[in-house]
């Protein structure tokens, strides 16, 4: 009933197309492999594979979809396991339908979308148990110019481009330019995933 819902809500859009469903993670595997989607709509908890697990699968493949976990459950645990998982976006399912299908467009741009609780709760959870597990010599710092790094910090904190040049005295376009070359030298698809890192390598701290 819920993935008719979701297909629902999906095929109705004018720029998307709904070309399968799964009903665990095993299927959905199967048929991503074959037809190749843009974007994949994941559950946290199915029978057999579980979303996660699944999510961790696709993300390592070849090209692989744009994942948005969606999921009734807001514990801790699932916001960091998703997003560790190579996720690119988590929602709760009581989002409202313009909420997803914007999700979904967000996520398939490239971008990286979370609802505001799991933001929420993503920051706290770092407030406790963030800890630098490499510091200041890590090779993907390293790598990253001054500029660079100035830039990722304040991404780190939940910043938007116009909002991080503010800070540092530059436009939003550069602070772009800034943001699309720090990714790939760090190893990463999105902002998300970044900002992982700077809290993993302690060059963040929770404010």
């Amino acid at each position: 009933m819920i993935r008719a819902g979701l297909c629902a809500i999906v095929g109705s859009q004018d720029d998307m197309e709904v070309v399968g469903e799964a009903g665990d993670g095993a299927a959905a595997l199967d048929l991503a492999g074959r037809l190749a989607p843009d974007v994949v709509l994941m559950d946290v908890r199915m029978p057999g594979m579980d979303g996660l697990t699944a999510t961790a699968r696709l993300t390592a493949t070849a090209d692989p979809p744009r994942v948005l976990v969606l999921t009734t459950f807001h514990q801790d645990a699932y916001v960091f396991q998703a997003l560790r998982a190579g996720a690119s976006g988590f929602m709760l399912k009581d989002a409202e339908p313009a909420e997803l299908v914007s999700a979904i467009r967000v996520v398939a741009a490239g971008e990286a979308m979370l609802s505001p609780l799991a933001t929420r709760r993503l920051i706290d959870a770092f407030a406790v148990a963030a800890v630098a597990t490499a510091g200041a010599d890590d090779p993907r710092l390293t790598r990253l110019t001054p500029r660079e790094r100035e830039v990722l910090e304040q991404l780190a904190t939940g910043l938007s481009n116009a909002e991080i040049g503010a800070v540092l005295g530059i436009g939003a376009g550069t602070v772009k330019a800034h943001v699309n070359a720090l990714l790939p030298k760090l190893g990463v698809r999105d902002r998300v995933q970044a900002t992982i890192i700077a809290y993993d390598l302690g060059l963040a701290r929770p404010r």
